[in-house]
């Protein structure tokens, strides 16, 4: 029998240490105050040449929000007088304090039809450099730090005319990050602090070692994190969409500065553009996959029509590893790979043959998703393999998680095993799409490969899927054949559908919000509608259903019948009323 894979090695390790060391000697030197005026001094610009592009809009109801001292950010809030200090007051957690001193919640003030959002912006901006503008480890972290850059060089018009005080904080800040945008995490942190430098550099007057030493950054991140598919190293297709997002501001910015990038940005933006189409599903919002969900569709959308990429279309992404099927305008998603391992897999989740399901009326089934704007305490429950479409066994994970400890502190919070092997193959007929694929996830453990089978009819209206558990060959008899495992098989429902069960419990009646009407039936009932949340779209957690199917799986077999193999499917109905309530 196969053990699982090994997701982390001895050179992680040493990788991840070693990183962590350099940091620390960054953080230890710059509390030096000579240190700092030997690494951080130099010539002062007279300006900002001019304000970089921002491809995301602000929201007004958020910025109303800080405008009367209300900062919220992952599921936190903390409360201050509309005309106070944010930066003295104690923070819920961590991760909200990161959120605060990146400022990326500057775009919402300024967007606010307040006539004093903009002073008060400013404001914030001063007091900040009152308390953290000479230096703190935590505020200058290199993640924090670019974010926080970017942030104010996407207002640098309104924050920096005829305030040298400011533009003395930002040039000092963006010196540091010359030299530590190295050490922010691998992955695409990284792409973004080198893109953050390049941007400064080119609104900045005499930074034109700082610009070259950005686009060999960007160049070496590029080039080791887009697949040749287009898709992201971390298999998340919001990151993939991020990703683009920073590029093209990054080419919009160099173009108006008269700049050159290098050949590798265009050539990543014209792979990029058709993944991220790849990904959208029927609504134009992203497939909640990895540690990502619905994605900024006005940013996206933006990003999309300004970068010129081509607008080609596939249906096997297979660096990236999914699959895709479009018919009679419905869309179908598999994940068919493995999760990514290392520090890019430090948000993978463990998804093996999970898919997404959306039709003209609108998304049908979906992975709960996940969104950074989310409280932090469901981040691990969603990455389980039971917060996905697909089926799990003895509510055990296709995928294994490093547990809490030193590990995780060093690592984060990767994979620890993985399946050795996920795969699948599509076979295209003039009547649909059959799509097949299997992972060994639970074959160590329990003996058991877990084998999807899906078919979607070429106009769109019948999806038809059967899971089946099996024993390889390979592994002859079980030691006890008497042995019977759980497993359910989840379908999570997007909130904008309601559901209602059948009076035998074998069958499910969907309603789309437009009213379009679907069937789910099963041979291996009784079906069940339980609990389920979804943390896509961005807002709060947002309750909704799941269609589930339990049983018990003999610990032998080839899958080829009950109660080892399960079939089902969705089929349209037409409509059949309006949905106004959630599931």
């Amino acid at each position: 029998m196969n053990p699982m894979a090994k997701a982390v090695r001895l050179s992680d390790y040493i990788a991840a240490a070693s990183l962590a060391v350099r940091r620390e000697w960054v953080r230890s030197t710059h509390i030096l105050a000579p240190y700092r005026m030997l690494r951080l001094r130099g010539p002062l610009p007279d300006t900002v040449a001019f304000s970089i592009p921002d491809l995301r809009q602000g929201d007004p109801a958020k910025g109303s929000g800080v405008l009367d001292g209300r900062f919220v950010f992952v599921g936190d809030t903390l409360d201050v007088p509309a005309d106070g200090d944010p930066w003295t007051q104690t923070v819920p957690s961590r991760d909200f304090a990161a959120h605060l001193h990146s400022f990326v919640w500057l775009r919402d003030l300024l967007a606010c039809e307040e006539t004093d959002a903009e002073s008060r912006a400013g404001e914030l901006v001063d007091l900040w450099i009152a308390t953290f503008g000479n230096w703190n480890g935590f505020a200058w972290n290199p993640e924090t730090l670019s974010a926080r850059v970017l942030s104010w060089l996407a207002h640098g018009e309104t924050l920096f005319d005829n305030r040298t005080d400011r533009l003395y904080c930002l040039v000092r800040q963006v010196r540091h990050l010359s030299h530590v945008c190295h050490l922010a995490p691998e992955g695409v942190a990284r792409l973004r602090a080198a893109a953050t430098l390049f941007h400064a550099s080119c609104v900045l007057d005499g930074f034109e070692a700082e610009r070259a030493r950005a686009a060999t950054l960007l160049d070496a991140e590029v080039s080791q994190q887009v697949l040749a598919d287009g898709g992201h190293i971390s298999r998340a297709p919001e990151t993939t969409a991020n990703v683009l997002i920073t590029l093209v501001a990054v080419q919009k910015t160099a173009e108006k500065a008269g700049r050159t990038l290098p050949d590798s940005i265009q050539k990543a933006v014209d792979r990029l553009g058709p993944a991220v189409r790849f990904f959208s599903m029927g609504d134009s919002s992203l497939a909640n996959f990895h540690g990502g969900g619905e994605g900024d569709r006005r940013a996206i959308n933006a990003a999309l029509s300004q970068s010129a990429a081509p607008k080609r279309t596939f249906g096997f992404a297979p660096h990236s590893g999914y699959h895709r099927v479009d018919s009679g305008g419905a869309t179908l998603l598999l994940d068919s790979a493995l999760g990514a391992k290392g520090t890019h897999g430090a948000q993978a989740h463990a998804s093996a043959l999970a898919f997404e399901f959306s039709a003209p009326g609108g998304r049908v089934v979906v992975n709960c998703g996940w969104c950074q704007d989310q409280p932090r305490n469901w981040r691990h429950a969603v990455r389980a393999t039971a917060a996905h479409s697909t089926l799990t066994l003895e509510e055990t994970s296709s995928s294994r998680f490093l547990a809490p400890g030193w590990q995780r502190q060093l690592l984060g919070a990767r994979f620890s095993d993985m399946p050795n092997n996920v795969s699948a193959r599509r076979n295209e007929e003039e009547i649909g799409v059959w799509l097949e694929g299997s992972h060994d996830g639970y074959r160590e453990s329990f003996g058991l490969s877990h084998r999807r089978r899906v078919f979607l009819a070429a106009d769109g209206g019948d999806l038809r899927g059967e899971d089946a558990l099996f024993r390889p060959a390979d592994d002859g008899p079980p030691e006890d054949p008497d042995t019977h495992f759980r497993f359910a098989i989840r379908f999570h429902l997007h909130p904008g559908v309601r559901a209602s069960l059948s009076r035998d419990a074998m069958s499910a009646l969907l309603v789309l919000p437009t009213g379009d009407g679907w069937r789910f039936r099963t041979d291996g009932g009784p079906v069940r509608l339980e609990r389920s949340v979804y943390l896509a779209s961005g807002a709060q957690p947002q309750r909704t259903t799941q269609i589930v199917i339990h049983g018990e799986a003999e610990p032998y077999g080839a899958g080829e019948r009950p109660p080892n193999r399960v079939r089902w499917a969705f089929q349209r109905l037409g409509r059949v009323g309006h949905a106004t309530g959630k599931a």
